[in-house]
């Protein structure tokens, strides 16, 4: 998308609005060790060997850790150091990032586009645990209860009475943890003018959109399984073509022992559950209208995912139903971003998601 018409968008002026705002400095920020920091292609390279970001490096006791209470970070102290502002009525523009830091650019980048992540709510809400392995593939747990005892149920231990069992082990197949990404093709001549709060909003759009590609993984490896025979158990409907408040009731009972907590719908089923006269609740409507959350049916946060087909409604149990693996967290290709002013760069992250209980999740099919 241009910049220009992302500007000229309701949220995109919403953005950038956010992106002007000044971050409040109440008292004066020493930056007598931030000024004898050199940040340089070598820096990025020992984070990176060390499995950090730059400013996780920066935060180090050998570079510029931050004092308890200070209003910048230390990689907020090194744009102060070369009078960098990205924010406020007078942000720098481009040009004069690159004029007084190339090098600070990258990580500058990263930061914005997990900022833009962060705005993108939902998956926090859908991941069980979040893992870093040093290694492309990765085996999930294959958790199985005995026949016999599939409740889990206390019982008393006599001479010959048998405890129930989990038996966890390896799943038989390992998933792949590939790399996924989006390639900032941007011209020099197209950025050098514009501010810096105005570039913000674009790296915000980029990690936006990375992490509503991360959530249709997510509905992708719920319906399919993660490559291990644990595709997700189908419930139809009591009658095809049609859902109702008897269904979700329905489908929230077959939970049990779970919690139907989370449930990803495409846009138009929400909408049908939006209207049912069971939603249609004043005080539901007034939350939605004041704070753009939507309803919890049956006590579950509804969240849109456009990549669930929209005969289907996906529920699960968000402390047991996926977990999320990355082997490279989110980078950026520093080096052609500093000497090649920008041009052409990808930003990039290693991620997989596999399932952790089958039971833990379930789809409810409305055409059958």
């Amino acid at each position: 998308m241009e910049l220009e018409k992302l500007l000229e968008l309701p949220l995109g002026k919403r953005w950038l609005e956010m992106a002007q705002a000044e971050k409040s400095i109440s008292s004066s920020v020493d930056l007598s060790r931030a000024k004898e920091i050199k940040i340089t292609d070598e820096t990025y390279l020992e984070a990176q060997s060390k499995g950090v970001s730059v400013t996780e490096l920066l935060e180090t006791p050998e570079y510029d850790p931050t004092p308890v209470g200070s209003p910048l970070d230390a990689f907020e102290r090194q744009l102060a150091v070369h009078n960098i502002r990205v924010s406020g009525k007078n942000p720098s523009s481009m040009e004069l990032f690159y004029q007084g830091a190339p090098a600070l650019l990258p990580e500058f980048m990263l930061r914005e586009v997990r900022n833009g992540m962060r705005m993108r709510t939902g998956l926090e809400k859908i991941v069980a645990s979040s893992s870093v392995v040093n290694t492309s593939r990765y085996t999930p747990f294959f958790v199985n209860v005995t026949p016999t005892s599939s409740k889990l149920s206390l019982r008393p231990l006599g001479d010959l009475a048998e405890a129930p069992t989990v038996s966890v082990a390896e799943q038989q197949h390992s998933i792949l943890v590939p790399d996924y990404g989006m390639t900032l093709k941007a011209p020099y001549k197209a950025l050098r003018y514009r501010t810096m709060a105005q570039f913000k909003v674009l790296l915000w759009y980029i990690g936006y959109r990375l992490q509503v590609d991360k959530i249709g993984l997510i509905v992708n490896t719920i319906i399919n399984g993660d490559g291990n025979n644990n595709s997700a158990t189908v419930i139809n409907t009591a009658a095809t073509g049609t859902l109702s408040y008897t269904d979700l009731v329905t489908f929230w009972n077959e939970f049990f022992p779970f919690e139907m907590n989370v449930i990803l719908a495409h846009k138009d089923k929400i909408k049908t559950i939006l209207t049912m006269a069971e939603f249609k609740d004043p005080l539901a409507g007034f939350k939605f209208q004041s704070t753009g959350e939507l309803v919890s049916p049956l006590g579950s946060t509804l969240i849109r995912s456009d990549e669930v087909p929209n005969d289907l409604l996906i529920g699960l149990d968000n402390r047991f139903a996926i977990e999320e693996v990355v082997s490279q967290p989110l980078m950026i290709e520093y080096d052609k971003v500093i000497e090649q002013k920008l041009e052409e760069a990808v930003v990039s992250e290693s991620v997989a998601y596999a399932k952790i209980i089958k039971e833990g999740s379930l789809i409810l099919d409305s055409v059958w």
